[in-house]
């Protein structure tokens, strides 16, 4: 096996972490199950890419499409984020982890509300890895409310039309705080990215994998970033302006 560059990590992974449904299905379980081996599975990376020294970590964990699945599996789902954040706090504060939710937050539930609140709170001043946790998230609902907060900006003439840059506009997005992903991961071999950071993906490596997500280990992360490792990131130039660059 190859050995890990920990001179070359990305710097920002991002993980669609799909595959709960169809896991339990394949063990005759009901689909909760399979969310909450999932959330076992979440856990474990957050803690692997922290010992790695990653500095950011997003997870696609709710989506906003996801508010049409069946409204017992969505309930449960609420107690079990609930659930997890508190259970899951004294990790965070333990390995200076720094939480922050991305999404359409108000529609969610008020405890749900509450929780992620105080987490956020508690960890507000840990300065080591920010985890970012998307809940009733869209990319393309991301992008309308940026352009809609920028509009109200723009009446109210704090910013002027020869202002807007594509890093001006990144600043209204939900990740305003975080640098773009270096490295997609996708579980359970689905060869879409499912309406998740569709600005910010714009020159990221994606890594599919057939593991469904509540199998996914510390093993599966390490592949998928020795993969990241062999690619070769030019943003539009060529291999040779890239090494012209690198000589500098």
């Amino acid at each position: 096996m190859k050995t890990l560059d920990k001179n070359n990590l990305p710097k920002h992974i991002a993980i669609i972490m799909d595959g709960n449904g169809r896991w339990a299905k394949k063990r005759f379980l009901n689909r909760i199950q399979g969310h909450r081996k999932g959330v076992k599975a979440a856990r474990d990376v957050v803690q692997s890419c922290s010992d790695l020294g990653i500095e950011y970590l997003t997870l696609y964990a709710f989506s906003q499409e996801n508010w049409d699945r069946p409204a017992a599996e969505v309930s449960a789902l609420m107690e079990l984020l609930k659930r997890h954040l508190k259970r899951e706090l004294p990790m965070m504060m333990e390995n200076n982890i720094r939480f922050h939710a991305i999404g359409n937050i108000p529609s969610l539930p008020k405890s749900v509300q509450k929780v992620v609140s105080e987490v956020e709170e508690e960890t507000g001043k840990n300065n080591g890895m920010r985890l970012n946790l998307a809940l009733s998230y869209s990319g393309r609902e991301e992008i309308v409310e940026a352009a809609k907060r920028l509009a109200m900006d723009a009446a109210d003439e704090k910013i002027t039309l020869e202002d807007i840059t594509e890093e001006v506009f990144s600043g209204y997005l939900y990740t305003n705080n975080t640098p773009d992903p270096d490295l997609l991961i996708r579980t359970s071999g689905e060869m879409r990215i499912s309406n998740f950071l569709l600005w910010q993906l714009a020159y990221t490596e994606i890594y599919v994998t057939e593991t469904l997500w509540p199998d996914f280990a510390s093993e599966h992360l390490l592949a998928a970033i020795l993969d990241y490792q062999t690619r070769e990131r030019r943003f539009g130039r060529t291999a040779e302006q890239m090494k012209m660059r690198a000589a500098r």
